[in-house]
């Protein structure tokens, strides 16, 4: 007899309720590694170059460009994903998770990250409520 566990992200969430650090980042960096601002003026992910990083917000921020860096530096909030870079659908559900740097969409300026291309489909259906609903959970789920 095979016993199979299927777990959902909402099941995780029972899991997460530690507050989180304010930008989503691993040993890669800050959106795994890719320039926040190349999805803005490549209109693509593009991973950043290793020799070129900034730290903000405790969290080190790679891009393709000196120039890109430079754009980040004089003005981080208008470039940084919404929600430190968390999934955008798990933070409008009350948790967080992990990211996909290829599952992303620029809505009204702002660049917003999700799980998995499944996850940004299903996130597309609804995203102003999805939005609205992270918005408002956001500020309960970081670490202040």
């Amino acid at each position: 007899m095979k016993i199979v566990f299927i777990l959902s992200l909402s099941f995780l969430s029972l899991f997460t309720s530690a507050q989180e650090k304010e930008i989503y980042s691993t040993r890669s960096g800050a959106i795994r590694g890719y320039d926040p601002i190349a999805y803005f003026t490549k209109g693509e992910p593009t991973e950043g170059n290793r020799s070129i990083s900034l730290k903000w917000k405790e969290a080190t921020w790679y891009f393709v460009s000196e120039a890109n860096k430079e754009d980040f530096k004089k003005t981080p909030t208008k470039y940084a994903p919404q929600f430190g870079g968390y999934c955008s659908y798990a933070v409008s559900r009350g948790y967080t998770a992990s990211i996909d740097p290829e599952a992303w969409k620029i809505v009204d300026g702002k660049l917003y990250l999700n799980y998995s291309q499944k996850i940004r489909t299903k996130w597309e259906a609804n995203q102003t409520e999805y939005i609205r609903k992270a918005e408002t959970n956001w500020p309960k789920l970081i670490e202040k």
